[in-house]
C-alpha cells in the first residue's frame, strides 16, 4: 500500500512564500495540501518543478498537477512558489479539502482531460519557443489521471479523515 508523504514539514520556514488563497485556486489542481491559485502568467513554475506544475486556466497560472511524494519533490514546489512574485501558491489544502470535494473533483475530472486535450496545439507552440516539455507534462498528467491519481487521492482521503498514513490493515475509502 501506498503510504501519505505530508510535504508540509519539509515547507519550513519557506511558508511565507505560499500566500495563495484557496477561493483563487485553480480548478486544475488535484486536490492535495500544494496548489497553485492566481500565480503569475510568467510561466516559470515548470522551471523549478516540471514534475508537478502545468500552466492553465484563463491566465495561464501555474497549477500543481502531482502532489510531491519526497522532500526532494517538496523543495522544488517551494522554488516554483518563490519565484512567483505575486506569491500565490498555497500550502493550506489539508485545511480545505474535505472527502466530498475530493470526490466531486475526481467525478468532475473529465474536464481536465478535455481542458488538456483542446489546448495541445497551444502547448505544442510555447513548447517550440521555450522547450518547456508542456506537451510531455501534459501527457504525464493524464496518464496520472488514467493510473495512479486515483489510488493516491484514496491515501489522500485516508490521511483527511485520520491524520496519519494507512498502515496495511487499514482500509482505504471509496472515492
Amino acid at each position: 500500500m501506498t503510504r501519505y508523504f505530508d510535504p508540509l514539514p519539509s515547507v519550513g520556514d519557506d511558508r511565507e512564500a505560499f500566500k495563495g488563497r484557496w477561493e483563487d485556486r485553480l480548478w486544475l489542481n488535484v486536490p492535495g495540501p500544494l496548489y497553485g491559485a492566481y500565480t503569475d502568467n510568467c510561466w516559470t513554475g515548470r522551471l523549478h518543478a516540471p514534475a508537478h506544475v502545468l500552466y492553465g486556466g484563463e491566465h495561464a497560472s501555474e497549477y500543481v498537477y502531482r502532489q510531491p511524494r519526497t522532500p526532494a519533490e517538496t523543495a522544488r514546489l517551494v522554488e516554483a512558489a518563490r519565484a512567483d512574485p505575486y506569491a500565490c501558491y498555497a500550502c493550506d489544502g489539508d485545511a480545505w479539502w474535505t472527502s466530498d470535494l475530493v470526490r466531486e473533483w475526481w467525478r468532475g475530472r473529465a474536464r481536465v482531460t478535455e481542458y488538456l486535450a483542446g489546448r495541445r496545439d497551444e502547448w505544442a507552440e510555447f513548447d517550440a519557443r521555450s522547450g518547456q516539455g508542456i506537451v510531455a507534462a501534459v501527457r504525464d498528467f493524464e496518464a496520472y489521471i488514467a493510473d495512479g491519481l486515483a489510488a493516491d487521492l484514496r491515501v489522500y482521503l485516508y490521511w483527511l479523515q485520520e491524520r496519519r498514513s494507512p498502515g496495511a490493515e487499514d482500509r482505504l475509502p471509496v472515492l
